[in-house]
């Protein structure tokens, strides 16, 4: 099994600006005008433009102010701070501070299109620090 990441955008082109910028994804392919492979992580990420207001899943429609979702990406840095200026540079929202917890340093963010992200440095323990 392998897991992709697809994240819905309402411009494809102004996401690849940001996810570049913020975490130095590359493109991959271009699979015409709205649709982009980004290369540079485990799981490949594929950008799709899909249009606000259009239907998301049941009967939720798409908007990209900031929503909430169960599901969100932790992105594991090796230094949270740097991480959060290159991608508060890029266009991030910052939302809540890095700061320190038993098993690492974590910042939570959002993108320009709304959707939640934590930068996370690992502690030496990591989450193993939460057993004790």
């Amino acid at each position: 099994m392998t897991v992709l990441l697809n994240i819905d955008v309402p411009d494809v082109e102004t996401a690849t600006t940001f996810y570049t910028a913020a975490f130095g994804l590359t493109v991959g392919r271009r699979f015409g005008s709205d649709f982009v492979e980004l290369l540079g992580w485990p799981a490949p990420v594929y950008l799709l433009t899909k249009q606000a207001g259009t239907l998301g899943a049941g009967v939720d429609r798409r908007r990209y102010d900031r929503h909430w979702t169960p599901l969100h990406l932790d992105v594991v840095v090796d230094d949270v701070d740097a991480a959060v200026a290159r991608a508060v540079s890029a266009g991030a929202i910052l939302e809540a501070a890095a700061r320190d917890a038993p098993y690492g340093r974590i910042a939570m963010l959002a993108d320009p299109f709304g959707h939640g992200f934590c930068l996370l440095a690992f502690s030496a323990e990591g989450y193993d620090a939460l057993l004790a």
